[in-house]
């Protein structure tokens, strides 16, 4: 009876080992430092400005975590394609020769959905002293934009930086950014 219930527990530990790995490997990303520098003063933030430049590469079936950058990320597709998820439910496919770029602090995910990896460059401009990339634990949807995302209820669809208590909370946040 021992040796079955300790067949059990070691099966039991062998899965979820396996879900860890599985999980632990969907968030992949393979990057290379390509550049950094400072600037000491950038237009985009009114002041000091560190910038970044990587060659990224994905796998079939990687993704990267969520997350959101604190400035601006520019990013050009070299080979394969990269879908882009945003928290607020939108999703973009980008192919080789195609370029974009992240708003200020729009969270997504980017995936690698196809059978060949994918490569990107990408630069991220933040204010000096920030990180280049903020992890969230799943998609949040924000900041609202313009005062139209706010009317006919709109203002419930939106959970990032944080959530509003009505269309006026949602339209104030747009003009003060509080």
């Amino acid at each position: 009876m021992k040796k079955i219930t300790f067949n059990r527990k070691l099966t039991f530990a062998l899965v979820c080992a396996v879900i860890a790995v599985g999980a632990v490997a969907t968030y992949a990303l393979t990057a290379v430092n390509l550049a950094e520098g400072a600037m000491s003063f950038s237009q985009l933030f009114n002041g000091p400005a560190d910038v970044a430049m990587r060659d990224a590469t994905m796998q079939p079936g990687d993704a990267t975590a969520w997350h959101y950058h604190p400035g601006k990320a520019y990013v050009i597709v070299k080979s394969g394609t990269v879908t882009e998820a945003t928290g607020c439910g939108g999703t973009e496919i980008h192919t080789a020769g195609q370029a974009f770029e992240e708003p200020i602090p729009r969270v997504h995910q980017l995936r690698n959905n196809e059978t060949v990896p994918a490569e990107f460059l990408f630069t991220v401009i933040v204010p000096s002293g920030q990180p280049r990339t903020i992890t969230v634990p799943g998609p949040l949807c924000g900041p609202p934009t313009n005062m139209d995302q706010c009317k006919d209820n709109g203002w419930l669809n939106f959970n990032f930086p944080r959530s509003f208590e009505d269309q006026g909370d949602c339209v104030s946040f747009i003009e003060t950014g509080k």
